[in-house]
């Protein structure tokens, strides 16, 4: 199927590339405010399109997040909830002296419900995905190759992705007869240990290694077919870790009263001097990886006939020495990862696409990373897929008119909502109400008076609260695997 009508460009149906990094608070760019980092690409891909104010991450932590974002389910709904691992009870395998796991991975998507790569497939475009997947174990029935991905290359499993120099990268490339996932061994890497000081003679940065393959999987696409890219780099999540050039260094002079952290060995998180100098050096060597694939598109001529999407998988951590409250990172928003304030699931949310959405433009429309599977259906022409197939029980919106100029046309949602297991909160926003559920005591803020989330007016609101209770009543379906303390309705 080809895409046409005010979709389409020459005849060609558009390609689209999703930038989704890992753990960038809503404060984290220049183009949201930040002050101390350094991001002069992806403030231009703002300038050059459209910034969203109020976008949402699927959930407050990496994996039901990103699963939000391939079902097109919110959190209620998703079989992917959690991070549930499956790495802890598998057998040991040696990599020169390294100890680690024979099989790593996290809890699948559900098998019977269609994942974004794969209606992309269906759909006639080849499909690249470079970075974190983190939507099922190695040997599961949901790994890249099983589900729509014609190219991989990065980690399978988000633990591993916690070690910025592993010990191996998983691969599958259908253009290289791959039949299915292989771990592909850093040879350079495994001749010295996974903790202390030695580790940092490891040369192989995998940041770097995705971003080379990435760069590769554009460089062979000559716009003959529509291509797909999911680019889900893992800077900046902890470890704090790069290479000493000049991005690090020249952060060093800046900060030259810093931090250091001690390390901890069972979150694979190495010890780190400097840590507001590697952790603002991280998003800058992100910036750089963007720069060069909006270079590379102009190269291509395939500038204009793309796409570019730009977010992250939920708020800013403090986790490996990361320090949120020294860069403003949650851009004035209260909470971090793994909590359903503002601050855990609010992100940056940048689209550009030359010659179709304005640039410069600014968009508080309320929307979810469940949106995005409708919306790439919308804009490649099939505004009907959600509607023929309903028994996948999407939650998402299209928000492809606001992203075109047509606000008139832009259906609204008539809530958002999500829930997290493991620190056992649920949120609901309404309109400018946003209520908070915690461990089943429901909280009630206004945004638009209260961003912060700091008064809660539950009690003088009963009548919204009872409303949005409802809601939760009605959206939880129960989840055996992740379970969350309801509220009394």
């Amino acid at each position: 199927m080809v895409a046409s009508g005010a979709f389409a460009q020459h005849n060609k149906a558009p390609n689209i590339i999703f930038i989704l990094c890992d753990d960038m608070g809503y404060g984290d760019l220049g183009c949201y405010g930040q002050k101390f980092i350094n991001t002069p690409n992806i403030d231009q891909m703002a300038a050059e399109g459209m910034l969203f104010t109020q976008a949402y991450a699927g959930s407050p932590v990496s994996a039901p997040s990103r699963a939000t974002l391939m079902t097109g389910q919110h959190s209620g709904h998703t079989h992917v909830r959690g991070n549930k691992e499956y790495w802890t009870q598998s057998a040991v395998v040696t990599y020169g002296e390294n100890k680690d796991y024979a099989v790593v991975g996290q809890e699948p998507y559900d098998s019977t419900h269609v994942i974004l790569p794969e209606v992309m497939k269906k759909h006639g475009y080849t499909t690249g995905m470079f970075g974190k997947w983190a939507g099922g174990y190695e040997g599961s029935w949901s790994t890249p190759d099983k589900r729509g991905v014609d190219e991989f290359y990065g980690y399978i499993c988000q633990f591993q992705a916690h070690l910025y120099y592993p010990n191996f990268l998983n691969r599958y490339s259908r253009s290289k007869g791959d039949k299915e996932v292989k771990r592909i061994v850093l040879e350079e890497n495994i001749k010295y240990p996974m903790f202390g000081d030695d580790y940092f003679k490891r040369p192989q940065y995998s940041a770097d290694l995705i971003h080379q393959e990435t760069l590769k999987w554009l460089d062979a696409q000559t716009g003959d077919q529509p291509f797909c890219g999911i680019f889900t780099y893992t800077l900046p999540h902890a470890e704090l870790a790069q290479p000493h050039d000049s991005i690090f260094n020249d952060y060093k002079k800046k900060f030259f009263t810093d931090k250091t952290w001690g390390g901890e060995e069972g979150s694979r998180y190495n010890p780190s001097d400097h840590t507001h100098a590697h952790f603002a050096g991280m998003i800058t060597r992100l910036d750089s990886y963007v720069g060069e694939i909006l270079k590379k598109l102009k190269e291509k001529g395939l500038d204009e006939n793309t796409i570019v999407f730009f977010s992250s998988d939920n708020g800013p951590h403090e986790e490996g020495g990361a320090d949120p409250a020294f860069f403003g990172r949650d851009g004035k928003l209260r909470g971090l990862k793994r909590q359903c304030y503002e601050g855990g699931i609010r992100i940056p949310f940048i689209v550009r696409w030359p010659g179709h959405i304005t640039s410069g433009t600014t968009n508080d429309h309320q929307l979810a990373f469940y949106d995005i599977l409708p919306t790439f259906c919308e804009l490649i022409g099939d505004k009907k897929f959600i509607e023929k197939n309903k028994k996948d029980e999407f939650d998402g919106i299209s928000f492809a008119p606001t992203l075109l100029g047509n606000d008139k046309k832009q259906k609204e949602h008539e809530f958002l909502y999500w829930e997290f297991h493991e620190t056992d909160q649920m949120a609901v926003r309404m309109g400018d109400w946003k209520l908070l559920v915690k461990k089943g005591v429901p909280s009630l803020y206004n945004l638009k008076e209260d961003i912060h989330e700091d008064h809660d007016v539950a009690a003088q609101n009963p009548s919204i609260v009872k409303t949005m209770l409802g809601i939760i009543q009605r959206e939880h379906q129960p989840s055996e695997l992740f379970k969350v303390t309801l509220p009394n309705f």
